[in-house]
């Protein structure tokens, strides 16, 4: 059961536009035994059941499933999923959703949320040490607005980590566009660039730092740490990821998705190139499917998990997973029974082709580092053989940006944005960001 719900969860992609993908599009109408004796079976029905029974027993046993393309060829491009509600009125449009229209924004401020203090008036300046790759820290950045908001602060625009995994030396300027973010949350946090100089050189000691629990709610924050703000007027939050509690005030919340979905855009030469490739799928597709695909060394030694690889596989795993002391030891089987792990690139093609998806569908795969490289790519490609990336589409273009993991990270994320379907084969940050963006 677990196995089944990771693979639901993937399914589900919301765009505010009409793209959703729900899970009302992966059933199909029982009918009565007396009516399938009265009516011939459908052979598209059989292939789609033998896919998805495939798709499932490469789930569950992290095995690869050969002569999975012999299968896809066969489906007919009839759609196989029908309404629940026993209407049968016709195969539903995987590209849209009837719910779509039942989803809406609700990040706007309320006219009884008070305006920001003043720098002049505020309690202090809070700096923030935002950590892990670009969405982790605008999980972080967004956090941190709604941390001032609660000390009545006043922001200095956050630090991004240079020292993650991600070994990505871009500062908050070459990534998101400062003064964009700034003004439009000048009603909500007062945020300047930095401390000025004049009151820095004026302090007696250097800015004090700590580190708060994780998930500590605006309760803790005015306990624990506005005290000291007010004492020492210049206050650092270090490794500021998953610090403030989900569960918080409903204005609050809202301001936490301002920052995120509307404060953070990306610098001009990131949303340029972006919109570039978004402009050549959609010259090749009228609709096309984005594909966040988390497959990085890293990330599948982290969660334990078995993919088929046999001994090497789990040989280099085992050694990445050194890395973390902490971790504690996790039974491969256990992790999976429980849909803990990531689908593989094959299994996210099974997927989209039980679906109804053909294979003439374009895609665009937003990836890091494939584990496996090319061979572990290669049941996808031959699945979708209409397989692009923005390595592929924006050679020369993109040499400027190959530095920089968290600016490649972010002209995908606008990709995806723009996708007409989104699917990920994983539940982390640039899933649920997305997810809550469309």
């Amino acid at each position: 059961m677990g196995g089944a719900k990771a693979w639901m969860f993937s399914v589900v992609s919301v765009n505010l536009n009409g793209s959703v993908l729900s899970n009302k599009h992966v059933c199909w109408r029982w009918r009565s035994s007396a009516a399938q004796q009265s009516k011939p079976i459908s052979w598209s029905l059989v292939f789609g059941l033998m896919l998805f029974s495939l798709g499932i027993v490469s789930l569950f046993t992290g095995h690869v499933v050969s002569d999975l393309d012999w299968y896809s060829r066969r489906l007919v491009k009839q759609k196989l999923y029908f309404k629940l509600d026993g209407s049968n009125k016709g195969p539903i449009d995987i590209w849209k959703s009837e719910n779509g229209k039942s989803f809406y924004g609700c990040s706007k401020r309320s006219r009884k949320f008070p305006h920001a203090v003043r720098e002049q008036s505020s309690n202090g300046y809070l700096l923030i040490a935002a950590s892990g790759g670009l969405n982790q820290q605008r999980t972080g950045i967004s956090d941190a607005v709604v941390v001032a908001r609660v000390l009545n602060a006043t922001l200095v625009v956050p630090e991004l980590d240079h020292n993650s995994y991600w070994k990505d030396n871009s500062d908050f300027v070459n990534i998101f566009d400062v003064n964009w973010f700034i003004s439009y949350l000048v009603k909500d946090v007062t945020i300047v660039k930095k401390v000025p100089d004049k009151f820095m050189r004026s302090m007696e000691k250097n800015p004090y730092s700590m580190r708060v629990p994780r998930k500590s709610p605006p309760e803790y924050y005015l306990d624990q740490v506005l005290p000291i703000l007010k004492r020492r007027r210049v206050l650092q939050l270090t490794k500021f990821d998953y610090r403030l509690a989900n569960n918080i005030d409903e204005e609050l919340q809202k301001l936490r998705c301002r920052a995120n979905f509307h404060a953070l855009r990306f610098t001009k030469p990131i949303q340029e190139l972006g919109q570039k490739l978004v402009l050549r799928m959609r010259e090749m597709a009228i609709r096309f499917i984005a594909v966040h695909l988390r497959f990085e060394p890293d990330m599948l030694a982290f969660s334990g998990c078995y993919f088929g690889g046999g001994d090497k596989e789990r040989y280099e795993l085992a050694e990445i997973r050194k890395r973390w002391e902490t971790l504690p030891d996790l039974d491969a089987d256990g992790e999976r029974s429980r849909g803990k792990c990531p689908l593989t690139p094959h299994e996210v093609g099974l997927m989209l082709r039980a679906l109804g998806f053909a294979n003439d569908t374009y895609i665009y795969v937003a990836s890091g580092e494939i584990y496996g490289g090319e061979e572990t790519l290669r049941p996808l490609r031959d699945l979708f053989p209409n397989f692009y990336t923005k390595e592929k589409l924006a050679n020369e273009e993109l040499k400027p940006f190959l530095p920089f993991s968290s600016r490649l990270a972010a002209i995908d994320y606008i990709v995806c944005d723009e996708s007409d379907v989104f699917v990920t084969n994983n539940n982390g940050n640039m899933a649920r960001i997305l997810a809550g963006r469309r």
